[in-house]
């Protein structure tokens, strides 16, 4: 498995798990707790989960695996901003702990901008990383003003990530904020690289699938991969899908495949606002 390496040198799988959805409807409950053990057998050791999805359901199928298998995985979560005060991260994150069935999360991560201060925010994940319930913590859905402003506060530069939207029909942060990122040595970690599946069709990306033997969102994925400091995240639950999702991270483009790609799917020619789902 290839690794992104964090910015305190610790490695993690460049190809992740998503759980966004899950734990949503009971009925589903087994098939989920079956897919990320499938998941993490195919060596994709590091689970994305948050306080928001399911209402903490997703936290709590992931806690299910956890039991058995936690120091396998490298946990991330996510406090929502309402949860982002000093107190509230300290409340939010003994909340995750408990639905998690863990006394860790390896990566605690600001799920989006809110109205509290960041400076304020990144004094309860430093706590929080004082006590030992975290490991490291960075951010989700910050644009670059927003990455600016972290890193001119106390303690901000210690911020481990940027998780934001990014694939082939999404490629707005390759304007600037990839390259603050990538100028600042931090990696960025890619929700929903498959797009869900949506506006991802095209001639061209049909064309590079079958050049490779590979299906369309494989390639699709692989593109995402390309990049050795980004950490895709995408989610399933069917086994044939992890199997396709691990495959693509062997899958090698060519100049000419991101030729095809890129005109089928242009890089940003001027700034545009961050995607979010």
């Amino acid at each position: 498995m290839r690794t992104v390496t964090l910015p305190g040198g610790e490695t993690v799988p460049a190809l992740g798990l998503g759980t966004w959805r899950m734990g949503e409807n009971r009925k589903a409950w087994a098939d989920e707790v079956k897919a990320l053990h499938y998941g993490l057998d195919l060596g994709m050791t590091l689970i994305d989960t948050a306080e928001m999805y399911g209402e903490g359901g997703a936290e709590r199928v992931v806690g299910e695996v956890l039991k058995t298998r936690r120091d396998e995985v490298f946990l991330v979560s996510k406090v929502y901003p309402h949860n982002a005060t000093y107190d509230g991260v300290q409340d939010a994150c003994a909340r995750s702990l408990k639905r998690l069935a863990t006394d860790r999360i390896d990566l605690y991560l600001l799920h989006w901008p809110g109205s509290t201060p960041v400076a304020e925010t990144v004094e309860g994940f430093e706590r929080l990383v004082e006590l030992g319930d975290v490991r490291h913590w960075g951010v989700s859905n910050f644009d670059t003003a927003d990455m600016e402003d972290l890193w001119n506060t106390a303690d901000g530069r210690n911020c481990a990530t940027n998780q934001v939207l990014y694939n082939l029909a999404r490629r707005g942060i390759e304007h600037d904020l990839l390259p603050w990122c990538q100028g600042h040595d931090l990696p960025v970690m890619a929700y929903s690289p498959l797009e869900q599946g949506r506006r991802l069709g095209s001639g061209a990306l049909e064309t590079v699938a079958e050049r490779h033997g590979a299906t369309p969102l494989q390639i699709a994925l692989a593109w995402c991969l390309r990049r050795k400091d980004i950490i895709a995240i995408p989610k399933a639950v069917r086994t044939e899908h992890l199997d396709e999702n691990r495959a693509a991270l062997d899958i090698t483009l060519h100049t000419d495949d991101l030729s095809e790609l890129d005109s089928a799917f242009p890089p940003p020619d001027d700034k545009q606002p961050l995607a979010i789902l």
